[in-house]
């Protein structure tokens, strides 16, 4: 299926990436190579790349370190049928990463998983994507690349470097901004509202368990650009 007007895959795919806590990842049985399936919590890498956190003592791990292909299903999460909303499956392979970011990006959606993130059982792990297919209502069924469901970042490291010292700014000083952004200009309920992950394509806005994307009018690749955004976009959820 083309993109239209009213539907673009890669952005569809990207939303219900940055936006998904949670999902079904299917690992093979080394033993027997039959598919196993369990629940997860996610995050994402400032690329998009899914994160987890899971222990050596789960059967799912075991089966990674026998055989690193997994697939990752993330759905929408919405109300009604869940037939009727949008998913995403993501393939490739899943690697434990020590990389610090990783560990920071994961925590800042997953707050809870702070208890146990330091056990010697558990580690990060980073996906690396071979396919995606993109299941977004009816008819609207499409096959995407990695680059399709990826944010490019090679042009923005000033932006990713400062994105730890932008959220404490955000949430400490303009906790009012986020707010808006998330009430004004994406609709959500009200409520004390973070902001969780920032990427040259958009933020990440988070209340509990329900996380919100919101996209920039354009990209961004250095804090005083982003600065900018921000102040238009905020003026723009005050008028609305």
């Amino acid at each position: 299926m083309q993109p239209t007007p009213d539907f673009k895959p890669a952005v569809a795919a990207k939303k219900l990436l940055r936006e998904g806590r949670s999902g079904a990842l299917a690992t093979l049985i080394p033993s027997s190579g039959d598919p196993y399936c369990s629940l997860v919590n996610v995050a994402t890498a400032a690329d998009g790349a899914p994160l987890l956190l899971i222990s050596r003592l789960a059967v799912h791990t075991k089966n990674i370190l026998a055989d690193p292909r997994v697939s990752l299903m993330i759905d929408e999460r919405k109300e009604g049928d869940p037939l009727e909303g949008a998913r995403v499956m993501l393939m490739g392979t899943a690697a434990a990463t020590d990389d610090p970011d990783a560990r920071r990006r994961y925590l800042e959606r997953q707050p809870e998983a702070q208890m146990f993130a330091g056990f010697a059982d558990f580690a990060f792990y980073r996906m690396t994507l071979k396919a995606a297919h993109l299941v977004a209502g009816f008819g609207r069924i499409v096959d995407l690349k990695p680059p399709d469901v990826l944010t490019d970042v090679a042009d923005a490291p000033e932006l990713v470097a400062a994105e730890p010292e932008i959220l404490a700014h955000m949430n400490d000083d303009h906790a009012d901004a986020v707010r808006l952004y998330a009430t004004k200009l994406l609709g959500a309920k009200d409520g004390a509202w973070r902001c969780v992950g920032c990427d040259p394509e958009g933020l990440e806005l988070q209340l509990d368990r329900t996380a919100l994307r919101l996209p920039f009018p354009q990209r961004v690749r250095a804090p005083g650009v982003l600065r900018q955004v921000l102040k238009q976009m905020v003026e723009q959820a005050r008028a609305a």
